[in-house]
Formats: C-alpha cells, sequence, structure tokens
C-alpha cells in the first residue's frame, strides 16, 4: 500500500528525517512512537501528501506520488486518503452530516448520495441520534467520532491519524482505539497512527521507533 525509500526532509539547516525507508502493507495498522522532534509528524504529513520531501520516492497503492502536478496530487489525496488529526478540525458552523460530507462534495459527488452515506457513517460509529447537531454540541469523544467519519467518506485506501487520542480522557480513548481496529475488521482498512499513546501502539500490527529523523 506504500513503500517509502530514502526519505529525507529539512527546514532550512534542520534535517528532520534522514532517510527514511518504510513499507506498509494493506490492513495493517502500524504506530509510529518517540519523542518530540524525532520526525514523526513530518513523516506522517509526507507520507499523508500534505508536504512534500526533499529527497527520496514515495509510492502509495502503485502512484509514484512525484510524478503528480499539484491538481493531481490533490485529486489522489481526496480519493486515497483520509486524516484524522488530534483537533478534529471541524467547521463550527456545519452539523455533523456536512461536516462529514465535505470530501464527497470535493470530488463532486451529489448532496444526496453524500448525505445518505454520511449518515450510514455516522450511525455505524453510533451517532444516528446526533445527524444535526454542530460542533459544539458534541462531546469531545463525539466529535473525534465525526472526524473519522469524515475520514473514511470518500472510502480512502489509507487513514493517517496524528494523535487521534490525544485530546481525549483515558475513557475516550480506549473507545476510540477500538473503533480504529473495528474498521479495519470491518473494511480492511489500512492505518498509519503517530501515538504517544503506548497503550495504542502496542495494540498496532508493528511499533515504530523514531529517532534522530530514522526509524
Amino acid at each position: 500500500m506504500i513503500k517509502a525509500t530514502n526519505i529525507t526532509k529539512s527546514y532550512e539547516q534542520l534535517q528532520v528525517l534522514r532517510g527514511v525507508n518504510l513499507v506498509v502493507n494493506q490492513g495493517e495498522i502500524v504506530s509510529i512512537v518517540g519523542k518530540s522532534g524525532a520526525g514523526k509528524s513530518t513523516l506522517l504529513h509526507i507520507l499523508g501528501t500534505l508536504d512534500k520531501m526533499d529527497g527520496g520516492k514515495l509510492v502509495i497503492n502503485d502512484t509514484n506520488i512525484a510524478a503528480l502536478n499539484s491538481r493531481e496530487l490533490a485529486e489522489f489525496r481526496n480519493k486515497n486518503i483520509g486524516f484524522v488529526f488530534q483537533f478534529h478540525h471541524l467547521l463550527p458552523e456545519f452539523t455533523a452530516v456536512e461536516n462529514v460530507c465535505i470530501p464527497a462534495f470535493i470530488q463532486g459527488i451529489n448532496e444526496r448520495a453524500a448525505q445518505k452515506r454520511a449518515k450510514e457513517l455516522l450511525d455505524y460509529l453510533g451517532l444516528k441520534n446526533r445527524f444535526t447537531h454542530k460542533p459544539t454540541q458534541l462531546s469531545g469523544g463525539e466529535q473525534q467520532r465525526v472526524a473519522v467519519a469524515r475520514a473514511l467518506m470518500n472510502q480512502p485506501a489509507i487513514l493517517f491519524a496524528d494523535e487521534p487520542s490525544g485530546n481525549l480522557d483515558s475513557g475516550t480513548s480506549k473507545e476510540l482505539h477500538q473503533l480504529l481496529f473495528q474498521l479495519r475488521q470491518d473494511f480492511g482498512q489500512t492505518f498509519i497512527i503517530v501515538t504517544h499513546n503506548e497503550e495504542l501502539a502496542q495494540m498496532s500490527d508493528r511499533r515504530l521507533v523514531m529517532q534522530d529523523g530514522l526509524i
């Protein structure tokens, strides 16, 4: 699903990634751990095509990312990649259903079909009674589940999560962790997760440690 070869990245004089090599197979749940500043989030953003590498090669779902222009890359990201962040980044003026629909609208899917899928996902995630609620009317755990539904909207090949439970209490974190594994079981979803949560890391198929810009 992902093959990253000799990925490097610097910001001015600071070399953050020093030649990272990584292969992730379909249906795997891979956690990346390490101290702050080790390069975890930088790697995640490059693998998720949110940031550009300085050197190396990245192939996702048989597509060479470097060969895509900016428009093609945006389309590829919208169709193949989902994101869940620590701070869910829901739009406050939109309902849960409307927030989940956004990736589908970007892809050009009509409103009726998008809303149907959004409601199915929210129902699956236990939010059947929250369709018309806005983010301020939802708990932290509910907001994060809406963010998960949004990430799944376009049936992505890979879902990237950056500290997905970092802003949640311990009980809600456990529920979210169980949900990720349920998604893998039900949909064969592939996950790459950056986390400081050792419980989540130990549950994963592989726990990769980053140190000084290398795995």
